[in-house]
């Protein structure tokens, strides 16, 4: 049924030609099972180019009505969690006097800085590896 659901999931923010459900690897429910409790999954992905698409189009389950509530994050470490902590901290201290347009743009902005900063620190990882 959760595999199921992530195939759905991934349907949805795919374009009509992909078949990006057909990379799932590997799903895993995270925290203790409780009755009546939704738990985040963790779905791990065959190529790095599927997750970059799936990240890329994850915004379209804003549109979808069944789908609204589910929330699609990259796996971070606790370095990537304090860094998005201080500019999402950062954005709502700027936030309280813009106009909704000037805070979409700015979340885009946000959103466009995190990408940059993830794809520096994996290019330092690999430039490590290769040393």
């Amino acid at each position: 049924m959760e595999r199921e659901l992530a195939k759905t999931i991934i349907n949805q923010v795919q374009d009509n030609t992909q078949k990006l459900d057909q990379e799932v690897k590997e799903m895993i429910r995270l925290g203790i099972y409780s009755e009546g409790v939704r738990r985040p999954m963790k779905v791990r992905m065959r190529s790095q180019v599927g997750v970059e698409e799936i990240m890329a189009r994850k915004g379209k389950l804003a549109d979808d009505t069944e789908h609204k509530d589910i929330w699609i994050k990259r796996n971070m470490n606790l370095e990537e969690r304090e860094k998005e902590k201080v500019l999402r901290s950062e954005a709502k201290e700027k936030e309280k006097d813009r106009d909704h347009e000037k805070k979409k743009f700015y979340w885009w902005v946000l959103d466009m800085r995190l990408k940059k900063w993830y794809r520096r620190k994996k290019e330092e990882v690999m430039e490590e590896a290769r040393h």
